[in-house]
């Protein structure tokens, strides 16, 4: 059985990396990879430390008190092969579910979870993250998704760093599940004004 480690992680899928890679070929090819050089070098997580999506990587390290190049390359893909980890399939969220071994948490807005969500899943809420950490087992499994798996890894990380050691994310979210799990979850586009 292929994880989502397993074809997540697959390096020959990979673009190649190197000093004139623009921050969007970066983030195109290592989606995590904002959230991996503001934690370890605190770039691109505030204006103040922003970049532009034409920036070459080179440029953005030297702006950065001179980082050196391939050091930033190998925590970029470090950080990949680690949130490649802590991904599951909808395959394999389908698979916990029969097992009934598993805490859906949708980080969706309110409308998007009152429209449509995976069966079990409770909306992640401040009050519910309340609940979370007063209540809950830290060894318990949770899986968080979003609509196309973007910004679930940043709440599974969130998790991680606040002891739930079996925190996941769901790799392309809900749109995902519709699409290879559970055909009856209507899918859905949301149109920026």
């Amino acid at each position: 059985m292929t994880t989502a480690s397993d074809s997540i992680s697959d390096a020959d899928l990979l673009p190649e990396l190197s000093a004139s890679t623009t921050m969007a070929e970066l983030l195109m090819a290592y989606p995590g990879a904002q959230r991996a050089l503001f934690a370890r070098y605190h770039i691109g997580g505030c204006q103040s430390c922003g970049f532009q999506p034409t920036e070459t990587l080179a440029d953005v390290c030297r702006r950065n008190e001179n980082l050196p190049v391939e050091e930033v390359i190998a925590h970029v893909k470090d950080s990949h092969d680690s949130d490649a980890k802590i991904q599951v399939t909808a395959q394999e969220l389908a698979a916990m579910q029969k097992a009934g071994e598993v805490k859906l948490l949708d980080v969706r807005t309110r409308e998007e979870h009152e429209a449509v969500k995976i069966p079990g899943s409770e909306m992640m809420s401040e009050s519910m993250l309340q609940q979370i950490f007063s209540t809950w087992d830290k060894e318990a499994l949770i899986v968080v998704y979003d609509h196309t798996g973007q910004r679930s890894m940043d709440a599974a990380a969130y998790l991680l760093g606040h002891g739930f050691a079996n925190s996941k994310s769901l790799v392309g979210g809900i749109d995902g599940y519709s699409r290879d799990v559970d055909a009856t979850i209507p899918r859905y586009r949301i149109e920026l004004e």
